[in-house]
């Protein structure tokens, strides 16, 4: 036990740092409160700092990141000082961000290194348990914040999600409802994630009212997405230089998530001590928290659909969260931490494919649940185990949440806003699609910038060059096949969507993709012989090539129908997604609607666009010629032949233009869409009540869901009518009460019969109930009328 005297000089000690730490706002001020901080934690032993991380810590966190809600932390005994009048404007990581002194920003490194003495003693603490929080449940994903609110879904919380496992408690205040509570580590981690999402809020809303030019957006477009700006080198100071979260992120990543040779993070490896991946979880835990933290905060966060559909359905949950978050889009301004921290994860497959473990990608991709779910365990197994996550196994935690953010992003992108965003998640995507292309050198500006905590990937892992795609990448490609497919058909919609934006960006984006598909004729063998084979009913195939990619076929099918959940084209308007559009592959499809004729008909508009600009624009025709070639390079086929641009064409052309014209401009509805695709589920016309037609065209849906009418009448059955034998030893049908019994009977059998009968003649002819047509507001004001006209006249029948 500690005498008295600690105990006070401690409490003292770091109430008095809580103040230094507020009153901290100019360089001098942070990098003196830094070296206390430092001197103060060197100074104590574990058991003497609880009171700095039950007091200053808090305080600490929230100058750290600039959070200046008085909800958010807890607030320390010393009055605070005035609030600014911007949030986060007065964070220490912004301002050492902003500042022109490298010397902050050193200081900052150093205080929250993962070798550092704060760190350091966190993990003493953490050791002892000494300390415990309770996180803001408005701070957390959305998604969480809507689970923690049902009881019934707090109890579930911990098996659906590894992130909360052992930390979802009961409020002892409140009672019925529950609580995150969480070490030091996690405390921290949880703030660290969530800073660039507040902060991608906060200037969502600043950057709404701030009009920019074409040329400003291109220029942001092109310095976004690797490979279109002139200058690599600069392009990579432009995103790390002076930003301090980053090298932050990257060190965290180094430290605390291992891409290869986990022996390197396990004490006395080089002893007879020599611990195994067994004996010592806490290394792979730790990595595990880390991972997931970054993807529920940065991949999922607002996703109506944010596990997948088997995990749900082992569990009995279905989420309500459509008609909550809707169309939301994805936190805007996370380009450059997603890329930064998919880029490292995905060098984990780098590195196994260098010879050292290639055994993950061999089987069919059906094998792994992103996250380390498995629908085929039981709620007390379905957490990750110490040794679930194997070097190069990173790559299966990120592919459903990155598919949906992509794809979310390409889909609910806001008309008439800014489309960085779209560019920065772009970029991801083409990293994501191409990691051959990822080496070592890659994070040489980072290693050169962090170089303080003596971390070098070069030095401590083998040497990677980036190179081509080779078959030794069949096994990532086949796992992640629909980023090659369905997702381009995605790219293809929002591409016709938000041509007229900018045409020179939208076709340098298109032609990115279709120049990395086409980059490897093994590559673009493979993705069409995987098309064949999922299209085929028969799995007989002269080629012993094709027969072995059967097997992935039914993974294929799976995650279509799960990372897809939920985005279907009533949900998307503008885009080319039709109903059950998740349950088939349109790329090489030969219809209207498969890739290649939506491809020559954005490359006709894009022409037509391009040839149309004033003075005319020599680079973006010389884009078209390529993303001609590279078409017909990718479907076998002859390439577009070029339009003249006349008056009659240019008339036509604006035609086009208005087809592919997103019927929503902010809140209001553009007149004159050409739609296509369920014509009940149509966007909602001027002439329509709203509400009414939902209720309506979801009433219609169930009407004919429970009566079959989705399906086509099979031509087997109904052939056979179904009859009663009726006992010849029947009793006579005597008495009023026997009459009227048996009427109702005969009646009710007859208008069965009728209904069977009305049914059965719908199936065959392919009709549907349809009740939108009762939402029209000539309608509804005609039964209004009527329904006026009745109370008016029966309330002057009262008085004759």
């Amino acid at each position: 036990m500690l005498p008295h005297s600690y105990t006070v000089d401690s409490l003292s000690q770091s109430q008095d740092l809580a103040s230094a730490i507020l009153s901290s706002t100019t360089t001098s001020q942070i990098s003196a409160t830094c070296a206390s901080i430092d001197s103060f934690l060197h100074s104590h032993t574990p058991d003497q700092s609880r009171h700095f991380f039950s007091i200053t810590f808090p305080t600490l966190i929230c100058k750290l990141f600039g959070f200046d809600d008085a909800t958010s932390l807890p607030p320390p005994p010393p009055p605070p000082p005035q609030k600014p009048q911007h949030p986060q404007s007065n964070g220490w990581i912004e301002l050492a961000s902003q500042s022109k002194h490298s010397d902050l920003s050193s200081k900052i490194f150093s205080l929250l290194s993962p070798n550092g003495t704060l760190m350091n003693s966190i993990s003493a603490v953490d050791r002892h348990s000494l300390v415990k929080y309770v996180f803001p449940v408005e701070r957390l994903p959305e998604w969480v914040r809507f689970m923690l609110s049902k009881e019934k879904d707090c109890r579930v919380l911990s098996d659906l999600c590894p992130l909360f496992k052992g930390k979802v408690k009961e409020d002892s205040v409140m009672g019925s409802l529950c609580q995150i509570q969480l070490n030091v580590f996690e405390y921290y981690l949880f703030w660290f994630a969530y800073y660039p999402v507040s902060k991608g809020n906060s200037e969502n809303l600043d950057s709404n009212s701030v009009k920019k030019s074409k040329k400003f957006t291109l220029e942001n477009w092109t310095h976004s997405i690797r490979g279109f700006s002139g200058s690599k080198k600069r392009e990579m100071e432009q995103k790390f230089e002076g930003n301090l979260y980053i090298h932050l992120l990257y060190v965290y990543l180094r430290a605390f998530v291992p891409i290869f040779d986990l022996g390197a993070h396990i004490p006395y490896r080089s002893s007879i001590l020599n611990y195994s991946l067994k004996c010592d979880g806490s290394v792979i835990f730790r990595a595990e928290f880390l991972v997931n933290v970054f993807v529920q905060y940065w991949l999922v966060d607002n996703d109506f659909s944010p596990l997948p559909v088997n995990v749900c359905k082992s569990f009995g949950v279905s989420f309500p969260f459509r008609s909550v978050l809707g169309e939301t889009p994805p936190t805007s301004g996370l380009g450059v931490v997603v890329k930064l921290f998919v880029k490292y994860l995905n060098l984990s497959s780098v590195i196994s494919m260098d010879g050292f473990d290639n055994s993950e990608y061999s089987e069919s991709p059906r094998w792994r649940v992103s996250g380390g779910f498995d629908s085929g365990k039981s709620r007390d197994v379905v957490a990750v185990s110490p040794c679930a996550c194997l070097v190069g196994s990173w790559n299966s935690w990120i592919q459903r949440p990155l598919y949906r953010l992509i794809l979310r992003t390409f889909l609910f992108c806001p008309v008439g806003t800014s489309i960085k965003n779209v560019s920065q998640v772009f970029s991801v995507w083409v990293s994501y699609m191409e990691p051959w292309a990822i080496s070592l050198d890659d994070f040489a500006e980072l290693d050169e910038i962090v170089n303080g905590s003596n971390i070098d990937l070069r030095k401590q892992e083998p040497q990677s060059q980036a190179s081509g795609y080779s078959p030794l990448w069949q096994g990532y490609v086949l796992s992640n096949y629909i980023y090659y497919s369905s997702l381009v058909m995605h790219l293809i919609g929002f591409a016709h969507k938000f041509l007229h934006t900018d045409p020179a960006v939208i076709v340098q984006m298109v032609l990115k993709v279709i120049s990395l598909l086409t980059s490897s004729k093994e590559m673009i063998d493979l993705i069409k012989n995987v098309d064949t084979v999922f299209h085929s009913k028969q799995a007989v195939s002269s080629k012993s090539t094709l027969n072995s990619l059967y097997r992935f076929v039914p993974s294929i099918r799976e995650q279509l129908q799960d990372w897809e959940n939920g985005l279907c084209e009533s949900d998307a308007d503008g885009s080319f997604l039709h109903e059950n559009w998740n349950k088939d592959l349109q790329l090489f499809s030969n219809g209207e609607d498969g890739g290649q004729q939506l491809l020559q008909l954005f490359i006709l508009r894009a022409e037509a666009e391009l040839q149309a600009i004033s003075g005319g624009n020599a680079h973006g025709l010389q884009l078209i010629d390529s993303l001609k070639e590279k078409v017909g390079y990718l479907f076998g086929g002859s390439a577009v032949k070029p339009i003249p641009i006349s008056p009659e064409l240019r008339q036509s052309q604006h035609f086009r233009d208005e087809i592919f014209k997103p019927r929503r401009v902010g809140n209001q509805t553009l007149a004159n869409i050409t739609y296509k695709g369920d014509w009940m589920k149509r966007p909602v016309s001027d002439d329509e009540v709203a509400w009414l037609a939902k209720l309506l065209i979801w009433l219609s849906s169930w009407l004919n869901e429970s009566l079959g009418l989705n399906s086509p009448e099979n031509s087997d059955a109904g052939s056979k009518w179904s009859y009663v034998d009726v006992p010849g030893d029947a009793a006579n049908v005597s008495g009023a009460r026997e009459t009227m019994k048996t009427l109702v009977c005969l009646i009710g059998s007859w208008l069965l019969m009728m209904g069977t009968t009305t049914t059965r003649l719908m199936r065959k002819h392919g009709l549907r109930v349809n009740l939108r047509v009762l939402a029209s507001k000539k309608v509804v004001m005609v039964l209004l009328l009527y329904v006026v006209f009745s109370v008016l006249k029966k309330a002057f029948g009262l008085f004759h």
